[in-house]
């Protein structure tokens, strides 16, 4: 499983949200996680990640074939030829844990710019969850 791609998700793309089945099919393994940032709900009715030191509830999913991420890349508006400022958002790797704060290792998450989160209006959501189907 070390030559799997991993990636954490934190919105639409989660197991049980609208998004999900974009990927459903590949994924190998779906384990709850972690990663540090600040997660924002925005207006548009998905979320955004920033870097930052605030934990954010997520899923770690696995795939055994790297081109789930183009489709992804797709999905997310984001094209590794394009300045990031031009993306919605831009991939990166990161540091994941379990929900107890055991290291799981790195993996790709979709983050967006603050400048971008800030001109869509997003809130940040202190409780470092976000789910499509809270009432907002």
């Amino acid at each position: 499983m070390s030559a799997s791609i991993r990636l954490f998700v934190y919105g639409t793309l989660k197991p049980g949200e609208c998004n999900y089945g974009y990927c459903q099919q590949q994924v190998i393994a779906a384990e709850a996680a972690i990663a540090f940032g600040a997660l924002y709900a925005l207006p548009l009715g998905y979320p955004a990640m920033t870097l930052g030191s605030s934990p954010v509830q997520g899923v770690l999913l696995s795939f055994a074939d790297a081109a789930v991420l183009e489709q992804l890349d797709q999905l997310e508006d984001y094209c590794p030829s394009r300045p990031p400022e031009e993306n919605e958002y831009n991939r990166a790797m990161i540091e994941t844990f379990s929900p107890v704060l055991h290291p799981l290792g790195r993996a790709w998450v979709y983050l967006m710019q603050p400048d971008l989160v800030k001109r869509l209006g997003g809130v940040l959501l202190t409780s470092g969850v976000w789910t499509g189907h809270t009432v907002q």
